[in-house]
């Protein structure tokens, strides 16, 4: 008795479609493999499945049966399986960022991503993500000289943030002023890799610029100017507040960005690099990605934690709280992620910077309440904290507004998304996948007026 059944001899057997075979290969109800470059099921999920559905679950004629006006599939499209949401598909090679999701562990172009956060800066690293290797002293002293020449937002960008009504979101303006950044740009229009090099360079420098004017306007207050010379961290916290930022506040802010700079093909790189492929320029590209980063499945999670926790009232309500959301399968904040099957290796590195926070704030309430839900989860689950369980908690304790949370995890993985851009430009394919088509084909055109109603 054959193991394995072809697609054909699975549908016969379900007494379904061969399409809804490969529908249920893609949502992961059937398990296939390759055999000698074609689909093959295992026999025995076929019958368990068979016996399970009792011949209930019948061809979808939603897309048509084979002598319905439905014409021939090819044979390669036959054999495609559909991974929902590109789970666990390579789609092309990188040597920026590699995740090593069942040990936990974070690596930018070779280096430890937590090594680097205890003891390089963010500067340092985007250094490394953009050319590739560390920098000398004196490199890395001319390279810092370069952002000094980008720190001042044009003119005509603070002019754009003064005319946005106050109902526009952080992320919306950020959008928007983003993609208008680009026509003012000096090297606007030029394509050589010095040229990009220095518009990754200005869109670092002016994105934490444009968030923190931005929210000072909103608020009636003048724009602040940064101060040359100081770090990307430091300027942030000060542009933001308009006052000496504490320094545990700028080490712990510089970790976080450095935590943040890079996470292989997410969404919103994913979404750079297919707009690179095209050729278009890195303002497109950088537009393109804060936009797959504004939705909710992406960006918003460290926000959502603070409100969570907030609801939850207390460390002593933890437990509660938590095993009722469980019961109800709600979804934690902070919990869980796509490629770690262990810890998410950034999650503890920012845990100990929102104890010290806190513990200095003199409000350590949230962050007991934090560690609560984190321990009963990980008695009661095999889900683990990822990295926006704590971020949120230290920027909270710095006095952050959440609905900066976002775009503060956009003017980090700006580094990443540029770097993408390069490296993409480097070795560029138009990126272009192919779907599976679930459609009825060959349907007779009516004219409208045969239709009826």
């Amino acid at each position: 008795m054959d193991e394995f059944w072809t697609i054909q001899q699975a549908a016969a057997a379900l007494q379904v479609h061969e399409r809804t075979i490969r529908r249920w290969i893609g949502d992961g109800r059937l398990k296939a493999v390759r055999v000698a470059r074609t689909i093959r099921l295992p026999r025995g999920a076929v019958e368990a499945l068979a016996a399970a559905t009792n011949g209930h679950e019948q061809a979808d004629h939603s897309v048509g049966c084979p002598g319905e006006g439905n014409g021939a599939m090819s044979e390669e499209k036959k054999d495609a399986v559909v991974q929902a949401g590109l789970q666990d598909v390579v789609a092309g090679e990188s040597s920026i960022c590699f995740i090593d999701g069942e040990r936990g562990r974070l690596v930018y172009r070779g280096y430890d991503a937590v090594e680097l956060a205890e003891h390089s800066t963010f500067e340092e690293v985007a250094y490394l993500l953009w050319y590739g290797r560390l920098p000398g002293r004196v490199e890395f002293e001319a390279f810092l000289d370069s952002f000094t020449g980008s720190m001042e937002l044009p003119v005509e960008t603070v002019m754009i943030l003064r005319m946005f009504p106050k109902a526009a979101t952080p992320m919306e303006v950020l959008r928007t002023a983003v993609s208008s950044m680009g026509h003012w740009d000096p090297d606007s229009g030029c394509t050589r890799l010095d040229a990009c090099l220095r518009k990754a360079i200005r869109l670092t420098e002016r994105i934490p610029l444009v968030i923190t004017a931005h929210q000072r306007l909103r608020h009636g207050k003048e724009p602040v100017h940064p101060i040359p010379g100081k770090s990307i961290a430091y300027n942030f916290l000060y542009t933001l507040q308009g006052t000496e930022p504490d320094p545990d506040w700028v080490r712990a802010f510089d970790v976080a960005l450095t935590l943040h700079a890079d996470h292989e093909w997410n969404a919103s790189t994913f979404t750079a690099r297919v707009v690179a492929s095209t050729m278009a320029d890195m303002y497109s590209g950088v537009t393109a990605a804060i936009g797959a980063l504004k939705g909710p499945l992406h960006g918003g999670a460290n926000e959502e934690v603070i409100k969570m926790l907030q609801q939850i009232g207390g460390p002593e309500r933890a437990e509660g709280w938590v095993k009722d959301a469980l019961a109800r399968k709600v979804k934690i904040p902070g919990f869980g992620h796509r490629v770690y099957r262990t810890d998410d290796p950034r999650a503890p590195v920012l845990k100990r910077y929102a104890e010290m926070l806190t513990r200095k704030s003199g409000d350590t309430r949230l962050f007991e309440t934090a560690c609560a839900v984190e321990q009963v989860t990980r008695d009661n689950t095999r889900v683990y904290p990822n990295v926006d369980f704590y971020s949120g908690l230290c920027y909270h304790a710095m006095g952050i507004e959440a609905e900066l949370f976002t775009p503060i995890f956009a003017m980090s993985r700006t580094v990443g998304w540029t770097a993408h851009i390069l490296e993409q430009w480097t070795k560029n394919r138009i990126i272009r996948p192919r779907a599976q088509y679930t459609g009825l084909t060959d349907i007779r055109y009516v004219p409208l007026d045969e239709r009826g109603t």
